[in-house]
């Protein structure tokens, strides 16, 4: 093992031991999911900074940056940011006076046992690509730095964050995350700082083309939907996602949860700009390296590994395991919350305090597995967060706005709105293969639920469940 491998290890070995130490304020349940609603401002806004700020931003946009432009990544980091904004704007307030654990709960409450349970499936099943994806990214570092075969370096980073996830929850998820949070915008500080020396960054963008850094699209019907589908998948599909919604419950007040939602997202918005303009530079440096096919998300690692000393690349390179693990682990515990509180608890006959804690660490180790093998068939990062993406924008965002404020719209109008996006998403993704099947899902959920409306109007019988 080299020097770089060996200061590498031990980053990896002190992340362990924050996790394991943050699962001793592990007692029940509660603590597990949402770290007993007990986060302080800092380390709230780094738990949501960390949300997305995985695989996909440092190594996917880059790459879309290098080869699009500014309309390249529109969906993240631009969505995410504008996500993690509306949630601070006008979610975060009224979700968090609910005081619930799940979002399948949420659906319970405000439609039915019915919307709870074909939510919590829709949200499960919109994970495990995106698990997967992260397990990749994993096993694609742990060949590079330590010469593994990657479906090795894959298992080895599945087992690294499923341990300290199964141990500690939210709460190892919570304080990983802020050291992991401070490790990555040090590393790009420090990458980023260092790449100026030979490509200065109004160098660079002097050579990028005229229309680079153009930010509204053409001016046709077509283009403009598929702007503001590419804007809405993540800007307002990933409100609805149980990740995001434990990161901010998980927030000791209200008042910090709004505050760490807005922060976050301004977080979020500049530090992301730093790997999508070193995937430029690095374009620029290597004219002859492909931006096509799956070898393109080695770009940046690239650029690092040649134009920077060692301990430059100590430093980049546990900033990128910062971000996957981050995503990795609160990505994990989103769908085994989920299917522990909102699908196996009623199935469950003890609900002591300790057998509920077991069944979200057994929930844990069913998710983990699971997305596993969905890395080891299908070892893309690109395509396997494609095959996640859509589900909770077109069945979850509409039932959850008309949910939080209007008291008119029934348990059959929720249902009515979910399954009309779906078949239309499904519809357009698989036999149309078109691009703005999100937009148009999203379009005919909102109008199913109007219909709902007025087709199954809520009764004076149906009340809010507990």
């Amino acid at each position: 093992m080299n020097w770089q491998g060996f200061w590498i290890f031990l980053y990896l070995a002190g992340t362990i031991w924050i996790g394991v130490y943050a699962a001793k304020r592990v007692k029940n349940a509660k603590d597990f999911i949402l770290a007993g609603r007990s986060l302080p401002l800092p380390i709230s806004t780094a738990a949501l900074f960390a949300t997305w700020f995985g695989s996909e931003t440092i190594l996917g946009s880059s790459v879309e940056f290098a080869k699009y432009g500014f309309m390249g990544v529109i969906q993240d980091p631009l969505g995410a940011a504008l996500c993690l904004f509306l949630l601070g704007a006008v979610f975060a307030r009224p979700l968090y006076k609910m005081q619930i654990l799940t979002f399948g709960d949420f659906y319970r409450i405000k439609f039915g046992k019915r919307m709870e349970f074909i939510s919590g499936v829709c949200l499960i099943l919109s994970y495990f690509g995106w698990i997967a994806a992260q397990f990749v990214a994993l096993g694609i570092l742990f060949q590079l730095i330590f010469g593994l075969p990657q479906w090795i370096g894959i298992s080895a980073g599945a087992l690294l964050v499923v341990f300290y996830t199964y141990l500690g929850g939210m709460w190892s998820v919570s304080l990983t995350d802020f050291v992991q949070s401070i490790s990555i915008v040090i590393g790009l500080i420090a990458v980023f700082y260092f790449i100026q020396d030979e490509l200065p960054i109004l160098s660079i963008i002097e050579k990028a083309p005229p229309t680079f850094f153009q930010i509204l699209p053409e001016h046709t019907p077509n283009s403009y939907v598929h702007y503001i589908s590419a804007w809405i998948v993540i800007g307002l599909g990933s409100i609805p996602q149980q990740d995001l919604f434990q990161r901010v419950m998980s927030a000791k007040s209200e008042k910090v949860a709004v505050q760490a939602a807005l922060l976050s997202s301004l977080l979020y918005l500049v530090f992301s700009m730093i790997p999508l303009f070193l995937g430029l530079s690095a374009m620029i440096a290597f004219p002859d390296f492909s931006l096509e096919g799956d070898n393109s998300q080695m770009l940046i690692p690239m650029l690092v590994q040649n134009k920077t000393p060692e301990w430059i690349q100590i430093l980049f390179f546990s900033a990128l395991f910062s971000a996957i693990l981050s995503s990795a682990s609160g990505a994990i515990l989103a769908p085994s919350s989920i299917l522990s509180e909102n699908i196996l608890k009623h199935l469950w006959k003890d609900e002591s305090k300790v057998s509920l804690l077991n069944l979200s660490r057994y929930s844990v180790l069913v998710v983990s597995i699971v997305s596993y093998f969905l890395a080891i068939g299908k070892p893309s990062i690109y395509a396997l967060v494609e095959d996640s993406s859509g589900i909770s924008l077109v069945t979850l965002f509409i039932p959850l706005v008309f949910g939080l404020y209007s008291k008119r719209v029934s348990e059959s109008a929720g249902i009515f709105s979910l399954v009309l996006g779906l078949v239309t998403w499904i519809g357009l993704e698989f036999l149309a293969d078109d691009q703005t099947s999100h937009f148009y899902g999203t379009v005919v959920s909102f109008f199913g639920i109007l219909v709902g409306m007025f087709l199954f109007p809520k009764s004076s019988l149906e009340q809010p469940i507990k």
